[in-house]
């Protein structure tokens, strides 16, 4: 995939300049505010499943936090470098080429970025239906129209109220980036708060004695384990390497997007120092709530009770077993504000890619403009669309009679393309001190190469056995992401 590198075509005037508006605090709440959604309350359910004990569940969280930290770490050198509108893509086009930089892009846009979008609202509109149960994705407003034996499209409540979300946000995202920071601002604080008071609570008030005896008795011997595979399983060694990797899928996809605010690189003051502390500052203080939840969760609940929580929604069982007649209605508020700042910080950060890869000619033209409030508002508005439409398609099983959602396909499919997407550009960091020796860097990553070198190994083995392990969810992602091969060769001849 590697191309002979063209200077850009001549980019098309704007009618207004991105403004310097977003602050340390500012750049740190949009960190931390993409990182946590609802993945921290649902996915320790699969991970203990998978993995079987309380011990190797901390250790696979512990795992997460430093492949996410390193990467980082070793992100921030990249972004004093070129702290511009684009992050990543930014990032691979001028490490290896412009099709690397197309490839990260195509594949944000048709699912990373927008599947997640419409994932956390719909997300969102699940836990306010537990508070208004007219808000549910059974109560239709149109019916299932069945387009294919095992996909439909459907407007339910509770697929409306998302799609609102997504309008609203991208709405007040338009209007500038002093009104998304603001709403990311207050939310971000809010979840923090519902966070430490969820932590607070399960080791004041939850302290289970026979769940603390009960883990603790076992805290390195897996049982009661889902088989990573035929014949592999957390019972071994080696499969217990295995499912600590596999179970990567769901932790490091809540501890993802964590680098979502380079992408506004543009408009953040003194960027070569405000990102890369933004970023480390950030990722840390996610990774330690995520492990104090952890923490929490099993001091409150024995680890059974974790593996076959209702729904997988640890957290709800959790406040459950502590306040029986309201923790429901606390968790589901606590989500339904987690999972609303993380959908503006999604929104927000996104459309800044489009917009770098419009001014180059490789997506929409029209998109290389900025409104008058100095913000990319059609970007805004076409990311906006295709969110919106990505929560429709439902996937239906014959055998069950039941509807999923495409996009909760998708994004399993685009784990371990993203990950590609994450080595490649911190394998950038080594490769830009080579060709570019003598560039302007702010901040140097510390550690270097180690550090780098450590998320490479580390995330690569991951890929590793979620290709082996895993196929039907990440070989599906390699298609999609080179199908964008196609597109940059249409792109290309445009310009």
């Amino acid at each position: 995939m590697r191309e002979t590198k063209t200077e850009p075509s001549t980019p098309p005037p704007v009618n207004a300049r991105f403004h310097r508006s977003l602050g340390l605090f500012d750049s740190l709440m949009i960190v931390i505010g993409v990182m946590i959604g609802s993945g921290i309350f649902i996915v320790p359910a699969e991970m203990a499943r998978i993995i079987g004990s309380p011990g190797w569940l901390l250790v696979a969280w512990i795992f997460t936090g430093i492949l996410t930290i390193a990467a980082a770490l070793s992100y921030g050198e990249l972004a004093s470098m070129m702290p511009e509108a684009g992050g990543m893509y930014v990032y691979l086009r001028e490490a290896f080429s412009p099709v690397w930089g197309f490839l990260y892009g195509w594949t944000l846009f048709t699912v990373i970025q927008t599947g997640t979008i419409a994932a956390v609202s719909v997300a969102f509109a699940r836990f306010l239906g537990l508070l208004w149960p007219a808000i549910a994705e059974d109560r239709y407003l149109i019916s299932p129209v069945h387009i294919s034996a095992g996909y439909a499209v459907s407007l339910s409540s509770a697929q409306l109220i998302a799609i609102v979300v997504i309008i609203l946000l991208t709405w007040t995202n338009v209007r500038g980036v002093d009104y998304g920071k603001l709403v990311q601002n207050l939310f971000t604080t809010a979840k923090l708060a519902a966070l430490f008071g969820l932590i607070v609570i399960g080791f004041l008030f939850g302290w289970n004695k026979d769940a603390v005896a009960a883990n603790w008795g076992a805290f390195w011997t897996p049982h009661n384990f889902s088989p990573v595979s035929l014949g592999v399983s957390a019972a071994s060694a080696f499969g217990l390497l295995a499912a600590i990797c596999v179970s990567q899928s769901g932790s490091l996809f809540s501890a993802d997007s964590w680098h979502d605010v380079t992408f506004a690189g543009a408009e953040v003051r003194n960027p070569r120092r405000t990102l890369p502390l933004a970023l480390a500052g950030g990722t840390t203080i996610v990774i330690a709530i995520y492990l104090l939840a952890n923490l929490a969760y099993l001091v409150t609940l024995p680890l059974s009770a974790i593996q076959h929580a209702p729904a997988d929604r640890v957290g709800t069982a959790m406040l459950n077993s502590i306040f029986p007649r309201f923790g429901s209605t606390v968790m589901a508020m606590a989500i339904m504000i987690s999972t609303f700042g993380c959908v503006n910080s999604l929104v927000l950060a996104g459309p800044r890619v489009y917009y770098a890869m419009a001014r180059d000619g490789l997506f929409f033209s029209q998109v290389a403009t900025l409104n008058r409030a100095g913000v990319p508002g059609r970007s805004l508005l076409i990311q906006c669309i295709w969110s919106a439409a990505l929560v429709l398609p439902r996937t239906f099983n014959a055998a069950t009679g039941q509807y999923g959602n495409v996009y909760n396909n998708l994004l399993e499919y685009v784990i371990s393309a993203a990950l590609i997407f994450y080595i490649a550009t911190i394998a950038g960091v080594i490769r830009l001190r080579r060709i570019r020796p003598g560039a302007e860097r702010a901040y140097r990553t510390p550690g270097y190469p180690i550090v780098p070198a450590l998320y490479i190994l580390g995330a690569s083995a991951v890929l590793l056995m979620l290709f082996v392990y895993r196929p039907a969810t990440t070989w599906p992602g390699l298609f999609i992401m080179l199908a964008g091969l196609s597109v940059f060769g249409l792109m290309k001849r445009k310009i």
